[in-house]
């Protein structure tokens, strides 16, 4: 696995003061996306639709919409 490219903007263009611990979106080289963010798994486990799952090791994350909004020109429509 290996990261292309970060996603929108960096934590410090956000604003974040130290820039280095706040939400990021990467692009990785196999066309996936990998996230940092908050794990609220515990928390929004079972507030998932009934038609959304997780396997045992995946983990419900949160970023800003700060994050998501400012990444949205970078994601591929395709």
């Amino acid at each position: 696995m290996k990261i292309v490219r970060r996603i929108g903007a960096s934590p410090r263009e956000r604003g974040s003061a130290s820039g280095q611990t706040c939400p990021d979106i990467f692009e990785l080289a196999d066309g996936n996306f990998a996230v940092i963010g908050t794990d609220v798994t515990e928390t929004l486990d079972a507030e998932l639709p009934a038609d959304a799952a997780r396997a045992d090791y995946e983990r419900i994350v949160v970023i800003t919409r700060d994050t998501l909004v400012r990444a949205k020109a970078d994601i591929p429509s395709a």
